[in-house]
């Protein structure tokens, strides 16, 4: 049987250009190899420990989440969460940090950190490793041990020693050993894991090499003098250890004092004032029936009327009342500074959200199964995606960080990932090849799938296949797609809460002036049952809203959305024909490419068709790329560089 045993201390690719290992490859090998839990450090972030809770819960293993402070007058700090209220504390440290430092940067010292637990009582429900220097041991180490042992409490504070086989890891382990029965900080076995496996070295040699804008001749000491920064398997952290056994029970210690996890989050959705003393859902079906009159002047048809009430007792059993308030009035305002607007997306097409003008689509016109938008079998959230005028949408976005302020909203993430191209011309450049090189490399594998390309593709480029440095290069780039680059700002997706949202997320400044950016993507808040609303920009808005005022000016005639003569056959015999350049969500060579053999004659044909062409339905195995023709014979419909696209 494993010696019972917990790494503690894990850098994933989430702390970026540092981690060579996805959080999912770190959580999937931990259980493998017999942790009893495993914890997640990135640098100064949160960033990847949702994929890694999720990652944990399918290999059924314990996950603590936690992260490292990098402190401007103190070591670095391991802090893990033992509850909800300790967790909401970090992540309004981090936010603290993040909010006084230019976008991917985090500026805290250690009056922060102690400043914070000060500020919450004499227990902060942390537990915390102080992480030593690699020299000597200085002042500063053991005076932030002194100042933090004070104020954390007894039993809260370790220090993190290593076996990396350095040559003095025997006598540095005996001091740090005497150190922590001085300040009352015991020693705590941890690896300073970087990859899950040895195998990943080279990927963290690159990974440096790009962070620190050398190569990899260049690199020096700025690189880990070995590989042993892996997740290793318990019995070897004892062997390791074998003279420190207090060191290795420690690890557990500290993971049976943090018993938080991700699934204690609660998410509550802000709710806004409603008059009269209604309820939202009242509220909801108020603002449903006046729309629905201005609607259809002339009575609702019995077939909405249906739909209205279904969607209305579907939207109360699961709570969502408040989420489609806010996206009412997102859209209310928008069309009091005169922003047209559309909505999109799952919820969108219903009828609910026609009366309350979120969509133009009428429901009498298509018959589309509300359940395919929210749905209680799913357990979903649901998703309406709004578009504004592409040169207003800011007036929408701060209209809600004044609403709501900016501790209650802020804009979801978007985590850019290397793609072939990107991690072929960054791995290269850290090798030492040459820019030509790696432009000929970049071509060989333009429009090609990694796996499709052989040694004689490359040796047709003019290029050596079994050369050393194209050999290496081939191997890490292919490990380097798909790793995290940076963190960006997703194009509209913003979240608001009740409480404040700096306790569920970090929030951090974005490039861009007067946004603030939380530190998880669309995936990791659908992984939590966080709601997001989709604020985003549409240039064709612009353009449409200048032919209704030019029409309005010259034939005296107000349209909107919602009046445009609807079916024109005129329209249907240029889609039929291709001719769709520059109209919105048909305006792909795939799209241009698939209208004249569907034909769309209506607006259901053409939701259709633009269903098919959009890449969801062929990854999801729904329908085949490929149209059969009658003589058997079959036809490419969707380029194989549009589906990648």
């Amino acid at each position: 049987m494993a010696v019972p045993y917990a790494e503690l201390q894990i850098a994933s690719n989430f702390s970026f250009l540092r981690g060579a290992s996805h959080p999912e490859e770190i959580v999937a090998t931990a259980a493998l190899l017999g942790h009893r839990a495993v914890a997640l450090t990135d640098r100064d972030s949160v960033s990847g420990i949702v994929r890694a809770h999720t990652a944990a819960k399918a290999a059924g293993i314990r996950f603590i989440p936690g992260a490292r402070l990098d402190l401007s007058d103190g070591p670095p700090l391991l802090v893990y969460p033992t509850d909800r209220e300790a967790y909401g504390r970090l992540c309004r440290l981090l936010t603290l940090g993040k909010r006084r430092a230019p976008k991917g940067e985090c500026h805290l010292g250690l009056k922060d950190v102690l400043g914070d637990v000060v500020a919450e009582g004499a227990v902060a429900g942390w537990q915390v490793i102080a992480v030593p220097p690699r020299g000597d041991i200085d002042p500063v180490f053991t005076t932030a041990l002194e100042r933090l042992k004070t104020t954390l409490g007894p039993g809260a504070l370790s220090i993190a020693g290593t076996c990396l086989y350095a040559g003095d890891d025997a006598r540095r382990l005996r001091v740090l050993d005497e150190i922590g029965r001085v300040y009352g900080s015991p020693l705590v076995a941890v690896n300073d894991v970087h990859a899950h496996v040895a195998a990943r070295r080279p990927v963290q040699d690159v990974l440096s090499c790009i962070r620190e804008g050398c190569t990899i001749h260049e690199a020096g000491y700025r690189l880990h003098g070995n590989a042993e920064r892996y997740l290793k398997p318990p019995d070897e952290m004892a062997r390791l250890f074998r003279d420190h056994p207090d060191a290795i029970r420690r690890t557990m210690e500290i993971a049976e004092a943090c018993r938080f996890s991700l699934d204690d989050l609660r998410y509550d959705y802000p709710v806004d004032p409603v008059t009269g003393g209604r309820t939202p859902q009242q509220e909801l079906i108020r603002l449903t029936e006046e729309g629905a009159s201005e609607r259809y002047p002339e009575g609702v048809p019995d077939q909405v009327r249906t739909q209205i009430d279904h969607e209305l007792a579907l939207i109360n059993d699961l709570g969502f009342a408040p989420y489609f308030l806010t996206v009412h009035d997102l859209v209310r305002f928008a069309r009091g500074r005169d922003i047209l607007c559309q909505g999109r997306g799952s919820a969108a097409n219903s009828a609910v959200c026609y009366c309350l003008g979120v969509t133009s689509v009428d429901p009498a016109r298509i018959d589309l199964l509300f359940e395919r938008f929210v749905s209680a079998e799913r357990d979903e959230p649901p998703d309406i995606d709004v578009d504004f005028e592409s040169d207003r949408r800011e007036e929408v976005i701060q209209y809600v960080y004044e609403k709501y302020g900016r501790d209650h909203a802020g804009m979801t993430a978007t985590v850019i990932t290397y793609r072939t191209k990107g991690a072929l011309r960054d791995a290269g450049k850290a090798l030492g090849l040459s820019d030509d090189t790696i432009t000929v490399l970049q071509k060989v594998f333009w429009r090609r799938a990694w796996d499709e390309v052989t040694a004689d593709h490359i040796r047709e480029a003019g290029l050596d296949p079994d050369a050393h440095d194209i050999r290496l290069l081939r191997i890490i780039a292919g490990d380097l797609r798909g790793f995290p680059r940076h963190q960006s700002q997703h194009t509209g997706g913003m979240v608001m809460t009740h409480s404040p949202l700096s306790q569920i997320a970090p929030i951090a400044n974005a490039a861009m002036a007067d946004r603030t950016v939380i530190e998880w993507d669309k995936n990791d808040l659908d992984a939590l049952g966080i709601l997001k609303v989709d604020i985003l920009g549409l240039g064709m808005l612009t353009c449409i809203h200048k032919a209704f005022d030019l029409i309005a000016g010259h034939h005296d005639r107000n349209l909107s959305l919602a009046t445009v003569p609807a079916e024109d056959p005129a329209v249907y015999d240029m889609l039929c024909e291709g001719d769709s350049v520059g109209v919105f969500q048909v305006e792909s060579r795939a799209q241009m490419s698939m209208l004249p053999r569907l034909k769309p004659r209506n607006f259901y044909d053409l939701v259709i068709e633009v269903a098919i062409v959009r890449p969801g339905p062929i990854q999801g195995d729904m329908v085949h790329p490929y149209l059969r023709r009658r003589d058997g014979t079959e036809q490419v419909i969707y380029p194989s560089a549009e589906l990648e696209r």
